[in-house]
């Protein structure tokens, strides 16, 4: 189900998903029901299976938007799109989500996440630099991210999913 409100999409789809929901990005996909999902992609009716997600995700970070928020429910997973909104309107949960899901494309890439990436992806001037640090260490205080090399100084620090 999909349900469009002034800011935001919503989208509904009955049943848990088959990978953690921090695991999305990186995990192999898989299908409740292989037979039905290689017709399908066969008659063009829907792509390769898991390439949604990360398109997606990919997409927010490219127009800067808030990363998506995942929802997982007892019947059913909701996912929320956001409409463009600053910097600055973005509540701390919203930047620390997306600064876990930006880390994950760049542990993904085979290049961690610096501030210096991280301050690209939301459009932050590189004088401002300090508020990417404190969401960086909101990040690593929420176990969502860790140091590559906790023994780098400051400016070298660079970032992986507390995961990897």
């Amino acid at each position: 189900m999909l349900e469009l409100f002034d800011g935001r999409m919503e989208i509904c789809n009955p049943g848990q998903p088959l990978v953690e929901i921090d695991r999305l990005l990186d995990s192999p996909p898989r299908s409740r029901n292989e037979g039905i999902a290689s017709l399908m992609r066969r008659m063009k009716i829907c792509e390769e299976r898991g390439s949604g997600i990360d398109k997606v995700v990919i997409e927010t970070e490219i127009y800067q938007l808030p990363a998506p928020h995942f929802e997982v429910y007892q019947d059913h997973t909701k996912v929320t799109l956001f409409a463009h909104r600053d910097f600055k309107d973005m509540d701390s949960e919203e930047k620390v989500r997306a600064a876990y899901l930006h880390c994950v494309l760049k542990y993904l890439d085979k290049s961690p996440m610096n501030n210096t990436t991280l301050r690209e992806r939301f459009g932050v001037d590189e004088k401002n630099s300090a508020m990417i640090s404190r969401i960086i260490k909101q990040a690593v205080q929420d176990n969502r991210i860790k140091p590559y090399d906790p023994n780098v100084g400051t400016k070298a620090m660079r970032y992986i999913p507390i995961w990897a």
